[in-house]
């Protein structure tokens, strides 16, 4: 999804563009922010810069990142004598985040750790790849500090949704992974141009340490996770027998105190992590 300014732009809208109209709601965005004089923001879709306006006043230095090559050059020039904006042409699933961010050649003398800039994140997100910029997000979460953005209602329910409801599943369990979650408002379609056909909910996710604190190898946990969830329908047991041989899920599931009848998302993260735990790690290693 994208934003744009009050004035809306007459170009028929790609897929998944649907331009902000509310005002009101725009800085209620921006206000989820935060204090952001002091800070670097990075806005995903600027679109026309509904937000990028507000946020250009906040902010000491304003990122917006956008894949229209159009809305890119319509942002440029609006902006162009805005001296605390870079708009970036690209895709944030392509950019680098590490050379937006991270230390540059010769900032650092040698002996001394680079402590990374926190950055807070705002964006419109569109619908169909809420899931990848997500996980391009937690990839870089050392860089931030909050993240707010606007999904669609059904998505932000499964953001948000605790073990064992029926919105839990993979999306739920790796977003909680790493931030908590706060389901701040919602929008109805009308506050955009064009209206999608859905709801739309503003979130915040807060980064957590979480994955940290379970003690586990974090590649090796979300492919866990992926393979835990893998069907939704089959019972934890059979989307694990895949991978695990028998015996090393029952003495897995008998360490952990875990029925092999249970579905995935029945499980709390500290349960999955102490089943994970279990088949990769010898008993006397597990972290407890």
């Amino acid at each position: 999804m994208k934003t744009s300014s009050a004035r809306v732009p007459r170009k028929k809208p790609k897929l998944g563009q649907h331009f902000l109209k509310d005002t009101a709601a725009a800085i209620r965005i921006v206000d989820a922010l935060g204090d952001i004089s002091q800070s670097t923001v990075l806005e995903i879709g600027p679109g026309g810069g509904a937000l990028t306006s507000m946020l250009v006043k906040r902010a000491r230095r304003v990122i917006a990142v956008e894949t229209d090559r159009v809305l890119a050059a319509q942002l440029r020039m609006n902006f162009s004598l805005t001296p605390n904006i870079e708009v970036i042409e690209g895709d944030i699933l392509a950019i680098d985040l590490d050379t937006l961010f991270g230390p540059r050649p010769g900032s650092t003398r040698p002996g001394m750790e680079h402590v990374p800039e926190r950055v807070r994140v705002v964006g419109n997100l569109p619908y169909y790849i809420t899931s990848d910029i997500l996980l391009r997000l937690f990839e870089y979460r050392k860089y931030f500090e909050s993240i707010v953005i606007m999904v669609q209602k059904e998505v932000a329910d499964r953001l948000a949704a605790d073990p064992g409801s029926r919105d839990y599943g993979l999306l739920s369990a790796t977003t909680q992974l790493y931030a908590s979650v706060e389901e701040l408002f919602t929008l109805p379609p009308e506050a955009f141009a064009p209206p999608p056909k859905v709801h739309s909910t503003v979130v915040r996710l807060t980064p957590s340490g979480r994955v940290e604190k379970l003690g586990v190898n974090e590649p090796e946990f979300i492919r866990f996770l992926k393979l835990s969830f893998g069907q939704k329908r089959k019972t934890l047991w059979n989307n694990l027998r895949t991978r695990y041989a028998s015996e090393d899920l029952t003495r897995a599931m008998l360490r952990a105190k875990i029925k092999p009848t249970v579905r995935a998302e029945a499980l709390s993260l500290e349960q999955n992590a102490q089943l994970f735990r279990a088949l990769t790690q010898p008993a006397a290693a597990q972290v407890s």
